[in-house]
Formats: structure tokens, sequence, C-alpha cells
């Protein structure tokens, strides 16, 4: 195996030659084809991250978006419940105050009528007492007792009062 520096010359152009027929053929005929699919590749990879970032953003957006709504539902809920317990309030003072003008009016409109029947006893037990001043002073007329006779007299007429 003995291999002579002319052989290597020879074998080295042969090689150097097939290398750059090789490179000027892939130039020629595969070159474009390559850099076309190499700048597709890129330009898909940066559209992906675009979209993705685009993507990402939107996300914020719309997550932030989401906690103004529901920052707004928080204070419209309270904003209702606050209302709900001012017009509870109001309801409950109205009420109350209703509720003690009904009872002062039932209350005067009790006191008017035990006064009326009160009054009304009050001239049943004058017309009795005047009815019974008289019947009383007609039987003393018509009879002329004595003290002791009068005393039992007035006791006969209460008692026949007391049973009537």
């Amino acid at each position: 195996m003995h291999v002579s520096m002319s052989e290597i010359i020879g074998n080295f152009i042969l090689i150097a030659g097939s290398f750059l027929l090789l490179i000027f053929l892939i130039k020629k005929f595969a070159w474009n084809n390559i850099n076309g699919i190499l700048e597709a590749r890129a330009k898909k990879i940066t559209d992906d991250i675009d979209g993705a970032e685009s993507a990402r953003q939107k996300a914020e957006e719309l997550a932030s978006k989401r906690e103004e709504e529901l920052a707004g539902s928080r204070k419209e809920a309270a904003s209702i419940v606050e209302n709900a317990k001012e017009t509870a309030e109001k309801n409950k003072s109205q009420i109350l105050s209703e509720a003690t003008q009904e009872a002062v009016r039932l209350k005067e409109k009790a006191q008017q009528e035990i006064a009326h029947n009160k009054e009304e006893a009050l001239n049943s037990i004058k017309g009795d007492v005047a009815d019974l001043t008289v019947n009383l002073a007609s039987k003393l007329l018509s009879q002329q007792l004595d003290a002791e006779g009068q005393r039992q007299l007035i006791d006969r007429y209460l008692d026949e009062l007391g049973e009537a």
C-alpha cells in the first residue's frame, strides 16, 4: 500500500472538483428551494411566536376584563343589598309608626267608650237614685215614722234594692 504523491494530488483534485461540481449543482438547482423552505420555516416560526404572543395578550385582556366585570358585579350586588337594607329599614319604621298610630287610635277609642259607658252608667244610676229617692220620700210621707221606723224602712228599701 504504497501511495504516491501524484495519486494523492489526483485524488484531491478529483474530490475537490466533485465537491465544487456538487456545490454548483446544488446552487443552480436546489439552493432556491432549500432557501425558500428555510425562509418559510422561519416565517412560520415567527408567525407562531407572534400568534402565541397575540393570544397571550388577548387572554390577559380577557382576564382583566373579566376581573373588572366581576368587580362591577360585586359593587352592584353590594348596592342591591344596601338598597334592600334601606328599604327594609324604611318599611320597618313606617310599619312601627302605623302600628303606634293604630295603638294610640284604639286606646283613644277605648277611653272614649269607657267614658261614654261611665257617663251612661252614671246617668242610669242618677235616674235610679232619683226614682229611689222619690219612692222613699213618698213612703216616708205616707207613713209618719219615728227615727227607728225611718231607719228600718230605709234598711228594708236598700235590701230590696240590693236584691234587684
